[in-house]
């Protein structure tokens, strides 16, 4: 199955480059959908541009803050220099679907153009 998920430029970058190998989310219905071996169309929200990647583990935590104990930053799209901190993901999301369907860790693998 494939999967479609637009995302910030900056996050793209960190994907099409290989820094960046979790994509954290809502663990809502269509999350709940996503299977290991499944792939994610990524699509850039400027520029249109598609990745596509394929899901290589899933872990299901009850908030942002579990998550975040689990990755390192530089995998979770951060640069060096950033201070990673769960409460940046709060920004996208509402605390009551938070607490209703908890978060999920997507680990991505893009998958590169045979040539």
């Amino acid at each position: 199955m494939i999967h479609k998920i637009h995302i910030n430029n900056d996050q793209f970058s960190r994907i099409k480059n290989g820094t960046k190998t979790v994509e954290k989310r809502l663990n809502d219905e269509k999350r709940q959908q996503l299977k290991v071996k499944d792939l994610v169309e990524f699509t850039n929200r400027i520029t249109g541009e598609n990745i596509t990647a394929q899901i290589v583990n899933l872990y299901e935590y009850p908030s942002f803050e579990e998550l975040y104990k689990h990755f390192d930053k530089i995998s979770m799209g951060y640069d060096k220099e950033d201070d990673a901190d769960s409460k940046d993901m709060e920004q996208y999301y509402l605390k009551e679907d938070l607490e209703k369907y908890g978060v999920i860790a997507i680990v991505i693998e893009v998958i590169k153009d045979k040539e």
